[in-house]
Order: C-alpha cells, then sequence, then structure tokens
C-alpha cells in the first residue's frame, strides 16, 4: 500500500512542480532516506512552492525561515520567556519544532545561526540555555542557495554541508513546461483546488524507510559504492589527473548517502533490489557538496560535476 501512496503523492508534486521532476524525485527520496537537501537555482523555479505541496500531501507541519544577515539563533530555536506574575521562565518553541523546514537562502545567515541549524539536523534536537530539546521525529529541512547573487552571503562550513544528505542543482523549464505553468497559475487565480484528496500518515513515512532500508543490495554494488567514495580520497590508485583535481574527497556520510538514496530510489521505482542505474542516478548530488577541488582544478574550470563524471567513467561495477 505505502508505495501506492507515494506514487500519488509524487504525481501531486509532479502537477504542483511542472518542469521540475528531478527536484520532485530527490525530494521523496530525502523523504524516505531521512536526510536532508540543499537546492541550488535561480529565483522563481517553485523550490518553496515544492515544500508547501509536499505538506499538502503529508499530514506534516511546515515552516518558511527566510535567512538574513540579522537572524539570530533563537529566530530558529525557540527562547526562554519570562513570566512575571510567577517569576519563572517558559521556553517558547521556534519554527525548528515543525517537521518539515525550508531555509530560504540558507548562506545569508551568520555562523550562529549555521551553528544552530547544525545542530538540529545532525541531532535532531535544539538547546536553549542548559535545557537541551528534541525536535519532532519526522524532520526534513530544504535549503536553498541563489546561485546568481553572492554580495551579503556566508559560504556554509564544510561539516554543515556534509550533514546535507544531497545537493541539487536545478535550472530554467523548458517551453512546453513554461505554458503549463502560465495555466497552472490561471487556474489558481481562478480559485481552482490543488489540494490532495488525501494524505500520507507520519506512521506510513516511518514504515515506507524501514521498506526501504530492506531493499536489496548486492555485495557487488555495496562495493561499488564504497570504491566510488575511495576515488575521490585517493584518485591516483585511477588516475592520476583526478588527484590533481581534488584536494579532499568525500567522509564516510557519503557513503552511507549513497547507499540510502540508491536504495530509496529503487523503492520508489517499485524494485525490491537496487540496480547500478540507482547508484549513478543520485551520485551527482550525493558527491556535489562534499568534494574540495584543488586551485588547479578552479584554475582549469573544472567542477564538482566533471570530477564526478570522470570518476564514473574510471570506476567499474565488480
Amino acid at each position: 500500500m505505502a508505495i501506492e501512496q507515494f506514487s500519488t503523492l509524487k504525481q501531486h508534486l509532479s502537477d504542483q512542480i511542472v518542469g521540475q521532476p528531478a527536484l520532485v524525485e530527490n525530494l521523496l527520496i530525502a523523504l524516505l532516506a531521512n536526510g536532508h537537501l540543499i537546492v541550488e537555482g535561480p529565483p522563481g523555479l517553485a523550490k518553496t512552492r515544492a515544500v508547501n505541496a509536499l505538506a499538502d500531501g503529508v499530514e506534516a507541519d511546515f515552516h518558511r525561515i527566510q535567512f538574513t544577515p540579522d537572524l539570530l539563533p533563537a529566530d530558529l530555536t525557540g527562547t526562554d520567556i519570562y513570566r512575571p506574575e510567577d517569576g519563572t521562565f517558559v521556553f517558547q518553541p521556534g519554527p525548528l519544532f515543525q517537521n518539515l523546514i525550508l531555509a530560504d537562502e540558507i548562506n545569508r545567515a551568520p555562523a550562529k545561526v549555521q551553528s544552530a541549524l547544525l545542530e538540529a539536523m545532525a541531532e535532531g534536537q535544539v538547546t536553549v540555555g542548559k535545557t537541551t530539546y528534541k525536535l519532532p521525529e519526522l524532520f526534513l529541512v530544504m535549503a536553498t542557495q541563489n546561485p546568481l547573487e553572492q554580495e551579503g552571503t556566508y559560504p556554509l562550513p564544510e561539516a554543515q554541508l556534509d550533514r546535507f544528505l544531497m545537493h541539487l542543482e536545478i535550472d530554467y523549464p523548458n517551453a512546453a513546461a513554461e505554458l503549463d505553468i502560465l495555466r497552472l497559475n490561471r487556474g489558481e487565480a481562478l480559485g481552482k483546488s490543488n489540494k490532495p484528496k488525501s494524505q500520507i500518515t507520519q506512521q506510513d513515512i516511518f514504515t515506507a524507510r524501514k521498506d526501504v532500508l530492506e531493499i536489496y543490495l548486492a555485495p557487488v554494488l555495496e562495493q561499488y559504492i564504497v570504491d566510488l567514495i575511495m576515488a575521490t580520497r585517493d584518485g591516483d590508485k585511477y588516475d592520476e589527473q583526478l588527484n590533481k583535481w581534488l584536494a579532499y574527497g568525500a567522509s564516510p556520510r557519503a557513503t552511507i548517502a549513497l547507499d540510502r538514496c540508491s536504495r530509496a530510489r529503487a523503492w520508489l521505482n517499485g524494485r525490491d533490489f537496487v540496480s547500478p542505474e540507482d547508484i549513478q542516478a543520485v551520485l551527482h548530488n550525493v558527491l556535489r557538496h562534499r568534494l574540495m577541488l584543488t586551485y588547479q582544478a578552479e584554475a582549469e574550470g573544472i567542477s564538482s560535476n566533471q570530477v564526478i563524471d570522470h570518476i564514473l567513467s574510471l570506476v567499474a561495477v565488480g
């Protein structure tokens, strides 16, 4: 039953997020793999709409946080409020205590705010004063970055980037999708409802996550995942050029993420086993933000995507 529910949810998201199939698929993969997603793309590409549509299809609370340079950690975590009538402090939870969080333009917030978000993403909790508060079991952060404007931004620390399950790059839709967007917007302006007929419960999601973990992954593909990650750390075993391009490779979190994401993709496609294509399909999104390139690579205009393409050409299955 769960796979049918997620197929219905995927169709709902595809109807609402026109021209961005990769965003729809990877948002569901992140939900099933219990990870966070960072999305980079120009403004106006339905990034906010995507999380809103997901919240409509899932039994979950949603909150959007616009990151700005004057944001404080308490604006995310909440704070202790003084009650003069009895002289006590009462904790007022912040927006991080929702299930689905849209962290809009995440790289515009300073380091203290990023550290508060990092604890939430990594540990599923926030600390205010001397007290630690657990976040909901269903907790997903989708952060966005605008690649067109870098003035007034703060580069995210590597430790925080590593906490994101995937880094997705999206671009403008084609002409046919643009026409569908125009018609969809007109229908909404006329009051046409786009709400799904039913919602997936949180328990359904937790059950689906267990099903994903039970998807069969052959030992040869387990080794393939490890070989792909090891190629980022010890490139000279495969290719001298690769070693010149990479300063630091991916951490073990990348290995785990590649395993979880490939399983989730296989499950979403109705299979009970992982194929090499599943691993290859998610590899760019899993590694893109985890590779540190050398100055030589940057001078040659080599991108992370090109390095990952090169790794795929070098590392064979089995």
